[in-house]
């Protein structure tokens, strides 16, 4: 079994994940989505709260396959690759911010976001691996839950209103600066929420070495199976103390949506490198090879759809099909296979691009 077979179902996964975020973040209207395709109101994990950890597990898989290249490297190289990468993919995440806001109040800008979140979370997951070791990432990972967990219990409670990460943000951001589309200014992709959600990019990495380290063998995926269901029951176990929350971002949503990503892993593995069944995947691979790319380009298509008021028209098109819900989904499913057909183009002329 080569490292490059292995290697599919992680490309998988991450196309798969890419895929699922556009079709949660561009329905034909908010008014109309059926309750999978949308976050929990607050306490709760339903499909749509998946997607975002899952992929974060994915960015810890790529460390996997990364981080060895690391080792012969000086000090200063090693911390000017992560610094880079880093600074890029957050970089990416405020510009996708500021696009809505042109020629408009860029004092009202938001500040944190998902690609903040992906690159904050990658440049420390990628130190603490690189310099404490794989111990020391695991002494990381319990402290920063239970750290999280003792913070906003000290410090606030799990209300909206009343959380401590919504305190640290608009003391470092000021409210003008965060989402707001929770009522007041919250942002679900604060400064606290981080911490816990390094966690998942660092499962992602045992996940990724041990897939690579280990031949995709029915033993293998046994015990990442088994380490995905051990995951998510503690989880459950935890909830009644921590609740089950994406928006806080809680120690228990961090084992559950772990412990569900190494199960979707374990399944697709066992199709792809155990029994071959491979014909299915390359739909997925096209967003798996231009993962970055492709997402930046979906949020900027909304912005320009909206800018020209173009969206609502285009969505409104597709209600002969059905209920309002599934014309609503309909689009969002065009949506990203236009997004897929891009990314078709750049892979057969063989382009990709990796920051």
């Amino acid at each position: 079994m080569t490292a490059a077979a292995r290697y599919q179902s992680l490309d998988v996964l991450r196309g798969l994940t890419v895929a699922l975020m556009i079709i949660v973040n561009t329905p034909g209207s908010w008014s109309h989505v059926y309750a999978p395709l949308l976050h929990a109101p607050w306490h709760g994990f339903t499909p749509t709260d998946w997607v975002f950890p899952c992929f974060l597990f994915v960015v810890g898989n790529a460390l996997a396959f990364t981080l060895p290249r690391y080792e012969g490297m000086g000090g200063s190289a090693v911390l000017a690759k992560i610094a880079r990468r880093t600074l890029t993919i957050i970089a990416l995440g405020l510009l996708l911010c500021l696009l809505p806001k042109l020629g408009g109040p860029l004092g009202e800008v938001r500040l944190p976001g998902v690609l903040q979140r992906i690159g904050l979370c990658f440049g420390i997951a990628a130190l603490v691996l690189h310099y404490l070791g794989e111990r020391g990432a695991v002494v990381f990972s319990v402290a920063a839950l239970f750290g999280h967990w003792l913070v906003m219990g000290l410090f606030g409670d799990y209300t909206l209103e009343g959380n401590a990460g919504r305190a640290i943000d608009l003391w470092v951001f000021g409210a003008a600066h965060l989402y707001k589309g929770e009522g007041i200014p919250f942002d679900p992709e604060g400064l606290l929420g981080t911490l816990p959600a390094t966690v998942n990019v660092i499962g992602g990495y045992f996940a990724g070495r041990y897939l690579r380290e280990s031949k995709a063998t029915k033993r293998t995926l046994g015990i990442m199976a088994a380490a995905g269901v051990a995951l998510s029951v503690l989880a459950l176990c935890w909830a009644p103390l921590l609740p089950v929350n994406k928006k806080l971002w809680t120690g228990s949503y961090v084992l559950l949506s772990t412990g569900s990503a190494l199960l979707v892993l374990v399944a697709l593995a066992w199709l792809i490198e155990v029994r071959g069944v491979r014909r299915w995947t390359y739909f997925f691979e096209v967003f798996g090879k231009n993962t970055l790319l492709i997402y930046m380009l979906s949020q900027v298509a909304v912005v320009v759809l909206d800018k020209t008021g173009s969206y609502a028209p285009l969505a409104a098109a597709l209600e002969p099909l059905g209920s309002p819900k599934a014309a609503s989904l309909a689009f969002a499913l065009l949506f990203m296979l236009a997004c897929w057909l891009v990314g078709y183009g750049l892979d057969k002329r063989k382009i990709y691009i990796k920051v």
